[in-house]
């Protein structure tokens, strides 16, 4: 299982103890391929922007942003593994705007391209088949 280096820092725990955080990943969970803004998240939250985006990052360790960006992008994952689809289209299946920007938060996260992985996987399925 390929892991992301900004996921150490999550705090999994505050997702249990803050009835707010428990409903806000419930409604990502169900929405994270549709466009989510912090103020989203916020009216989730039953809070103002500004103070969620701090409460945010005090509790869970991460940014929303980018708490959210490693939600799609373990969604990536999965499409990617189950899936034999186009880069391009996983990247818009998971709700991100623009393949170079999920490319970009992949690399960033995985020290590997999307294209790469893919290309890892399918050698694995070709190597079990085989």
């Amino acid at each position: 299982m390929i892991s992301f280096h900004d996921e150490s820092k999550i705090n999994a725990a505050a997702f249990h103890y803050y009835n707010c955080l428990v409903k806000l990943r419930a409604y990502v969970n169900d929405n994270y391929s549709s466009k989510i803004t912090v103020g989203d998240a916020a009216g989730v939250m039953g809070m103002e922007r500004t103070y969620c985006g701090r409460f945010f990052r005090e509790k869970v360790g991460v940014s929303f942003t980018v708490w959210l960006s490693l939600i799609r992008l373990r969604a990536a994952i999965t499409h990617i593994e189950k899936h034999d689809c186009t880069i391009s289209e996983v990247a818009y299946e998971v709700g991100f705007g623009d393949v170079r920007t999920f490319e970009r938060h992949f690399k960033k996260q995985t020290n590997i391209t999307p294209r790469e992985y893919a290309q890892d996987v399918r050698r694995a399925l070709d190597r079990k088949i085989a």
